[in-house]
């Protein structure tokens, strides 16, 4: 006999309660679920993280094998990092009107101050499905690293954003050695390590 393979039409979503709305909001869903050994499950209570979704860039100097990285501070990184100051990827929300693509060019533009040659969608991957509906939409954005200079970011969203430019080695390396640990820029820079022969 096949397994079953479960959709959304599997999902029935009997009850859903606002518990914040903010800047980002907070839903109570109450559903019920198929069962892997047949019937319908109980009901089910979750709280839902409702972050919206989110682009990642990688910008990528195929000619130099460079890597140009962000570095600002991440408050909520305090409680269990020595520094809140994390290397990254550029990133940043979809608005409603947006598209991702549009997204990736702008906050490429902002955090970095480089103009993408092209850009290439390369995936999209949920953050936290335990908690959260966000997905992000991963681009790599093939750049000139030479003009990656200076300090960026919009200060009416409080962004103090320096760059680093490191080789694609060096960065491989610090994802390796723990000393970049926030999850869009290790599943990118992984991602580069595997595939960078194929972006040249």
């Amino acid at each position: 006999m096949k397994p079953p393979v479960f959709s959304q039409t599997d999902i029935e979503i009997l009850e859903k309660k606002s518990l914040y709305q903010g800047f980002f909001s907070m839903d109570e869903y109450t559903f019920k679920h198929k069962l892997f050994a047949g019937g319908w499950s109980k009901p089910v209570t979750r709280e839902v993280f409702e972050r919206g979704h989110a682009v990642v860039v990688l910008p990528y100097d195929a000619r130099q094998d460079k890597v140009v990285l962000i570095e600002q501070v991440r408050f909520p990184a305090l409680a269990t990092t020595k520094s809140p100051w994390l290397l990254e990827l550029v990133a940043g929300m979809i608005a409603a009107e947006e598209t991702p693509l549009d997204v990736a060019h702008r906050e490429l533009m902002e955090e970095t101050g480089l103009v993408a040659k092209q850009m290439h969608g390369v995936n999209s991957y949920l953050a936290s499905p335990g908690g959260s509906t966000e997905r992000f939409y991963f681009y790599w954005a093939d750049v000139d690293s030479n003009d990656a200079q200076g300090l960026h970011g919009l200060a009416e969203e409080h962004e103090d954003i320096r760059l680093h430019v490191l080789s694609r080695e060096q960065a491989y390396h610090s994802v390796v050695a723990g000393e970049i640990d926030n999850a869009s820029t290790v599943i990118g820079l992984q991602w580069l390590q595997l595939n960078y022969q194929q972006l040249v």
